[in-house]
């Protein structure tokens, strides 16, 4: 061969050492780019080269283009290449030790699930600073999203940014097309179109972004002895006596007379003002410390002092609404268009020395709301479409239009299904049948302060992952999905492969009470559904209790839900 061609594809061993060359310069690429991406053998072949991927997610063309990018950054940066030859007993016992590397990677990766060693046990030092940046950006969620309308805000600002486009702007929908839907202000969905076809099915997570409160009543200002006061309705299930003594941050939106939207936002920020329920001192209690917990404080008590100032002949409801009405330009009749909130002004802690865990309002279900937004934003395409649904009104009974009682989500499928030129209400529940769903709310974990009220071997643990609950309900498993075996076992498959630590829990004793999710919703229209989340102690509670370790986990599974086949 002519000194020329000794370096072209004309001399075969250069042909073969080009191509060998590649399959190395890719597998570099795609470590670069995916560091979880495991990597087997990538031989040169007569008309090229190929590398063996063990990858949690499938490769799209996109992938293809940015893996592609990289590999010629690589070749840019002129690194040097040496061969070198092993004698055949060198090379023998390289070939055991990865086959041995590989096994362990396999069969002795971290332990999925435990009963007897929490996540903390589990994890290395990496996996440890990953769980404590997760926590921070959680907590500053937490004091964002104080309200379904703040959290509704908040997700739809952080999807934006991330490309996500209103699905009722776009024109058709191709794989990768980022999209949502935001239902009034209070609920939202997020989707990346997969490779299949919609109608195939979508990979759903489906949490509520609205947590138990005081609501302002329609007329809720009144004045008694002198102290202005705000009556309020409460909203979800509550313990009526945890929320006196507490200071309260009011937030909302109220309407003036001639159409002007008000914010209102009083009492998280540093330096504002807070509101108050009083609650009887102990010298005086005698009479109500005979009542039962639930009859200590009526639902009647639970007003919030907001001012008492007075000036001259001037009596404190006139100087209020004054001040009202000079600041906000609200007048008492506002009060009937509004939409005003109490919730807890204290802000997200970190609990305990470690500072392992997080006590803070609303995690119940910010906690899975916001694992299913990280999710969704950090997941890579699919095969099928995902979808994160964030719902309002779970903790009444998801009732009204943004609710998942309502009709947003099936409106929201139908026009999925019509930007690609399916668009009956057939098509719908074919794709429902087509779907799966992980029903993210939160359960309880068994306290060790009060263990009478769970069965410990079928409850969770604080600490031990997240949560699956085959079925909850109440009693006879009324008003549960109960979820069907084969998908409990594809998800403990998809956990498992991913590393995700996951647990079992039930919510309580048989006899002792229960709860409901929104995964019979979806099951009605054909769906596989089962209950995953976070546990947690002190579920709706002014102050929820969780750990940083299972809201991590948590996302883990969410995300590698979403990337499942």
């Amino acid at each position: 061969m002519s000194e020329e061609n000794k370096y072209t594809f004309e001399n075969e061993e250069y042909r073969r050492t080009y191509w060998h060359t590649c399959s190395h310069v890719l597998a570099q690429a795609v470590k670069r780019l995916h560091p979880e991406v495991k990597l087997a053998i990538g031989p040169s072949i007569e008309n090229g080269f190929y590398y063996d991927l063990d990858a949690p997610f499938a490769f799209t063309q996109d992938d293809l283009a940015e893996i592609e990018g990289e590999m010629r950054k690589i070749c840019k940066e002129k690194l040097k290449l040496e061969r070198f030859e092993l004698p055949h007993r060198s090379l023998c016992s390289i070939m055991i030790n990865v086959i041995i590397i590989l096994y362990y990677r396999r069969f002795a990766m971290k332990e999925t699930y435990s009963r007897t060693k929490s996540v903390w046990q589990r994890m290395n030092q990496k996996e440890r600073k990953a769980v404590m940046d997760y926590g921070e950006k959680y907590k500053a969620f937490l004091d964002t999203a104080r309200t379904e309308r703040l959290a509704a805000a908040e997700i739809i600002r952080q999807a934006e940014e991330k490309g996500f486009k209103p699905v009722y702007t776009m024109k058709s929908l191709k794989p990768g097309d980022k999209v949502y839907w935001n239902q009034k202000g209070k609920s939202v969905i997020l989707a990346v179109i997969g490779e299949e076809p919609v109608h195939e099915g979508i990979k759903i997570v489906g949490s509520h972004i609205d947590s138990p409160r005081l609501d302002l009543k329609a007329n809720p200002v009144h004045e008694q002895e002198g102290v202005v006061y705000f009556r309020t309705h409460y909203y979800g299930g509550i313990k009526k006596y945890q929320w006196p003594t507490i200071p309260l941050a009011l937030i909302g939106v109220i309407y003036t007379r001639d159409g002007k939207k008000v914010e209102i936002n009083v009492g998280m920020k540093e330096g504002d003002p807070i509101f108050y329920v009083s609650d009887l001192l102990i010298h005086m209690a005698q009479d109500q410390m005979k009542k039962t917990l639930a009859e200590g404080i009526t639902g009647e008590q639970l007003q919030a002092i907001a001012w008492t100032n007075a000036e001259g002949k001037a009596k404190p409801k006139e100087l209020f609404m004054k001040w009202l009405k000079d600041t906000y330009g609200i007048e008492e009749e506002d009060f009937a268009t509004a939409e005003l909130e109490l919730v807890p002004a204290t802000k997200s802690r970190d609990v305990g020395f470690d500072r392992s865990l997080i006590a803070s309002y609303g995690q119940d279900d910010r906690v899975c709301s916001y694992a299913n937004l990280e999710a969704i934003l950090d997941a890579k395409p699919g095969v099928k479409t995902q979808a994160a649904l964030l719902t309002d009104k779970e903790e009444i009974g998801s009732y009204g239009n943004t609710g998942m009682e309502s009709s947003y989500f099936v409106k929201f499928v139908m026009k999925l299904l019509s930007l690609q030129g399916q668009d009956t209400i057939l098509d719908f529940y074919e794709t429902m049948e087509n779907s799966e769903m992980l029903s993210a709310d939160v359960n309880s974990c068994l306290d060790p302060m009060f263990p009478e009220v769970s069965e410990k071997d079928n409850a969770s643990f604080m600490g031990y992952g997240i949560n699956l609950t085959k079925y909850g309900g109440a009693r006879g498993k009324a008003g549960s999905n109960d979820a069907n075996a084969e998908f409990l076992q594809k998800i403990r498959t998809i956990f498992n492969e991913a590393g995700v630590c996951w647990q079992i829990g039930e919510l309580g004793k048989v006899d002792q009470g229960g709860g409901g999710t929104i995964a019979f919703m979806m099951a009605d229209w054909g769906a596989e559904v089962v209950d995953c989340g976070t546990a947690m102690l002190s579920m709706h509670s002014p102050y929820d209790l969780l750990s940083k370790a299972d809201a991590y986990e948590t996302y883990l599974a969410y995300k590698a839900f979403f990337e499942s086949k």
